[in-house]
């Protein structure tokens, strides 16, 4: 990182992080910083290189040269490859490491994969997605369940709770409205494969689709989702053994991000919830 912009940094990070908790993240030494400031020379950065800071900042360096320069050419044009060598330039680039997640449960009675891999959706609530996923980065473990609407990426339904058990999945099951005509896929998660689930879908009216044993992939969306929320969050922070609450708070305030403001490509750069708006 660029001694001006380290300095720079540290400014408007005080009373949030010390300065040694900042050298830390960045591998700089606190000799080094201490020089740097008593520097007469330190260079000003120019508007684009600034305007690339400041979003790389405020996304906490979870997105890459590409959506970077989306955001950009919302107000001026740019070319992504002059965005991308600044990134490089200012050791800006993206910090996400996408983690692998665990599966739950064990299968017990299936349903046809009637997904079949078709993640795409012309409607609202028409194909949904659900996983659990572990959440170990606290003081004790627990769990998110989740369901993403496959129309436009949004979480439509979640819940964090200390037992995978099927009034887990069952509370986030009633967060959807009574919807018809509506398929929702899962895992073979013995929680998804129990007579009180597959009753509880009947009754709202949902159609079941299952993947085939052995293969994540046949659920990719929810399974990419959790693994960026724990990538842009929990590891991109260090954050390995937080109070309860913290997690709790973490996981939700992501998932508000996730569907307000965070840009996807194949939305056309935009929210999950801005793109609905924009489509109704």
């Amino acid at each position: 990182m660029e001694p001006e912009v380290f300095v720079t940094l540290v400014k408007e990070m005080r009373g949030k992080l010390t300065i040694t908790e900042l050298c830390r993240l960045f591998g700089i030494s606190r000799a080094s910083y201490y020089r740097w400031i008593q520097r007469k020379d330190l260079g000003k950065l120019t508007a684009l290189e600034e305007s690339v800071r400041h979003l790389c900042f405020l996304h906490k360096f979870r997105y890459g040269y590409r959506k970077i320069t989306a955001l950009i050419n919302q107000k001026y044009k740019v070319n992504k490859n002059t965005v991308q060598k600044i990134m490089q330039k200012y050791h800006w680039n993206c910090r996400v490491k996408m983690k692998k997640c665990s599966k739950v449960g064990q299968p017990y009675r299936v349903v046809e994969n009637k997904l079949n891999r078709q993640f795409s959706s012309e409607a609202p609530l028409k194909k949904l997605v659900t996983d659990i996923t572990y959440l170990p980065f606290g003081q004790k473990q627990l769990y998110l369940s989740s369901i993403m609407d496959l129309y436009n990426g949004e979480i439509v339904a979640y819940t964090i709770g200390e037992k995978q058990d099927t009034a887990f999945v069952l509370d986030t099951l009633n967060q959807l409205p009574e919807t018809a005509d509506c398929l929702l896929h899962s895992d073979q998660g013995s929680v998804y494969t129990s007579f009180d689930y597959q009753n509880k879908i009947k009754t709202k009216g949902i159609t079941m689709s299952m993947s085939r044993k052995g293969t994540p992939s046949d659920n990719a969306c929810i399974e990419s989702f959790h693994a960026s929320l724990k990538s842009e969050t929990f590891y991109l922070d260090g954050l390995t053994n937080e109070p309860t609450s913290i997690v709790i708070e973490t996981v939700k305030e992501y998932i508000t991000y996730y569907n307000e403001d965070r840009i996807q490509q194949k939305l056309g750069y935009q929210s999950p919830i801005d793109y609905r708006k924009s489509a109704a």
